[in-house]
């Protein structure tokens, strides 16, 4: 059973007796709430070979490590379960770019931990060819430029300009990590969402899913406070739902930019407490979420209903990817107990 406990105006220590899971991977299932059932593309084999193929292509797969990446982290499945009702045509660019940014992440990942500046060249040749279409000099720009490619052969150029324009804010957001990364001293877990909303790479696919519906979704609704507010919501609480299952891989890692850390941080606590507090903030998230989208649906057109199906598709398939996916398969090798508070910092 968990207990709380509260101190100054904080939110709650969890304290697990152990009995009711038993390791983390359970602990997450025991408490994450999620209302939208699990879907998958029925293209999604298809997809799995469009990738490799595709890396393969520009280069990419015979990069030290890529291959073993690529199949620890299963992109075509992710694409399938965010992106479960979208034609076999855009299942494939949605893939092949979750392909793309895990590779480019982890390549920004390796370079960054040595110096920030060292991230420069590759970061600045992704703006250059995302906002002024110069031509690429490495196998990762070329990757990215056949990658904007496909989108503006599929997209409007309204939309293709929104993809480009939340791709760099990505590109950027892989600055300010290796930034993060390098400072002496503990990161605070506003500064890690922050950094975390762009890193998580989500909102760049929000305009292939403007793509998929039949009519373009009016601009009014793109920019309704309330399109906007869900966008926001559903990429934080798919890539927290992530960093839950990740938590142990980047613990040992020595990584910064993940929730369930940064409340461990803050806390002092067990690694298994900070995930049971970042799991309440995804729930409450994901209830906000919920919220808001009833309040707004009525007004909103057939085509902006589908937009909005496109981000539930994100919160519900990070999850489904999440608890299977081998990449984090460490979270099954943690033990639920040892949930207790821990010391307490304003």
């Amino acid at each position: 059973m968990i207990t709380l406990s509260t101190t100054h105006e904080e939110r709650p220590v969890a304290v697990l007796d152990g009995s009711q899971v038993s390791n983390l991977r359970d602990l997450i299932d025991h408490h994450l709430h999620m209302p939208f059932p699990f879907a998958r593309n029925p293209h999604e084999s298809e997809a799995a070979a469009g990738v490799d193929a595709w890396l393969g292509a520009r280069g990419l797969t015979g990069k030290p490590g890529v291959a073993e990446m690529i199949a620890r982290t299963r992109p075509a499945q992710l694409a399938s379960c965010t992106s479960a009702g979208v034609d076999p045509g855009l299942l494939q660019i949605v893939a092949n770019q979750i392909a793309y940014q895990f590779v480019f992440d982890d390549r920004a990942e390796d370079v960054g931990r040595r110096s920030p500046g060292l991230l420069l060249p590759m970061l600045c040749e992704s703006v250059a060819i995302l906002r002024d279409g110069q031509a690429p000099t490495t196998p990762l720009g070329a990757a990215l430029a056949d990658l904007q490619r496909q989108v503006r052969e599929r997209c409007t150029p309204a939309q293709a300009a929104r993809w480009a324009w939340k791709s760099r804010e990505y590109v950027h957001g892989l600055l300010y990590e290796a930034v993060a990364q390098d400072q002496p001293f503990p990161l605070r877990s506003g500064e890690c969402t922050s950094i975390r909303s762009l890193t998580a790479g989500v909102e760049p696919f929000y305009p292939l899913y403007e793509a998929a519906q039949s009519h373009e979704v009016p601009l009014a609704e793109l920019h309704h406070p309330g399109v906007l507010r869900l966008g926001r919501l559903s990429a934080d609480a798919a890539v927290w739902t992530a960093d839950l299952f990740s938590a142990v891989k980047e613990q040992r890692a020595g990584e910064m930019i993940n929730l369930a850390l940064a409340y461990q941080r803050e806390r002092g606590c067990s690694l298994q407490a900070a995930v049971y507090l970042a799991v309440q903030r995804i729930n409450d998230t994901i209830e906000e979420f919920q919220r808001i989208h009833r309040a707004i649906e009525a007004e909103l057109s057939p085509a902006g209903i589908g937009y909005v199906e496109g981000m539930i598709g994100w919160i519900r398939g990070c999850y489904q990817w999440s608890r299977t996916v081998p990449r984090y398969a460490d979270a099954a090798s943690v033990p639920a107990a040892g949930l207790h508070p821990g010391p307490r910092t304003r």
